[in-house]
């Protein structure tokens, strides 16, 4: 039987303004991409998010980002390696103290949005968050895109590699996420959606958004917690998945 690992983006309201459903999404998910405050997230929302996370056994990782509050981490920005080495290793450690005091740990690491993409292809960055989950902690796996720059650097620095494929996303002929900047970029449709992931766990396959069909490595998949209908989609993608005998299980 085939198993996946369901991870979606939580803790990334702050203050009284609210950014999707957490508990929900905790009742489907195997993994909870949790912000670590850099471009989501308060102390108080995160210590909940963890808690609940603890609760359901689902298991925690450290979403870092760009410090970029204002642009919600979508936003690219030219920092040195040293300055983004220490900014990864302090998000880590900001959110091992949350977990810990939650009953819980942080269990992986996954770059946010605009790093997310940046370390794709660029290696500067990418060995500069390689090197800052080393530095933390060399046990802990990484979240990323299969044949990126980052895995490269990871893997270099022998760390655990746990490629993902997202749910909701289109993809480019070459392999890349469409630019959220570009008509259809997000993927809206439950029952769609669902075919597409089962598809792309069991055939390891998916169709990009100029028809051409293309290979994904995936361990995991991410539905986004702050997309338009998330738990709906999630619900779809898990129903999906089970009907397929595809077993829904955290990587180990």
């Amino acid at each position: 039987m085939a198993r996946i690992d369901l991870n979606a983006d939580l803790g990334e309201s702050f203050g009284v303004w609210r950014l999707g459903d957490d508990d929900a999404m905790l009742r489907i998910v195997t993994s909870a991409n949790v912000a670590c405050g850099f471009h989501a997230g308060d102390p108080a929302a995160l210590l909940r998010v963890c808690r609940s996370a603890a609760d359901r056994g689902v298991r925690i990782g450290a979403q870092v980002s760009y410090r970029d509050l204002a642009g919600f981490g979508r936003r690219f920005i030219d920092v040195a390696a040293e300055d983004l080495i220490a900014d990864v290793v302090y998000q880590i450690g900001a959110l091992q103290a949350i977990a810990g005091a939650a009953g819980s740990a942080v269990s992986y690491v996954k770059p946010h949005g605009a790093l997310y993409n940046t370390i794709v292809t660029n290696h500067d960055q990418a060995g500069a968050v390689a090197e800052a989950v080393r530095m933390v902690d060399p046990a802990l796996p990484v979240l990323g895109m299969a044949g990126s720059a980052f895995f490269d650097e990871a893997s270099q620095r022998g760390l655990r590699t746990v490629a993902e494929a997202f749910a909701d996303r289109a993809y480019r002929a070459d392999g890349q996420l469409v630019s959220r900047r570009e008509p259809g970029a997000v993927l809206g449709d439950p029952a769609a959606i669902a075919d597409r992931v089962v598809g792309m766990v069991t055939s390891g396959r998916v169709t990009a958004v100029d028809g051409t069909p293309i290979t994904v490595a995936v361990e995991s998949v991410c539905v986004h917690g702050d997309s338009p209908g998330a738990v709906q989609i999630a619900t779809a993608v898990r129903d999906g998945l089970t009907a397929a005998d595809v077993q829904i299980a955290a990587f180990s």
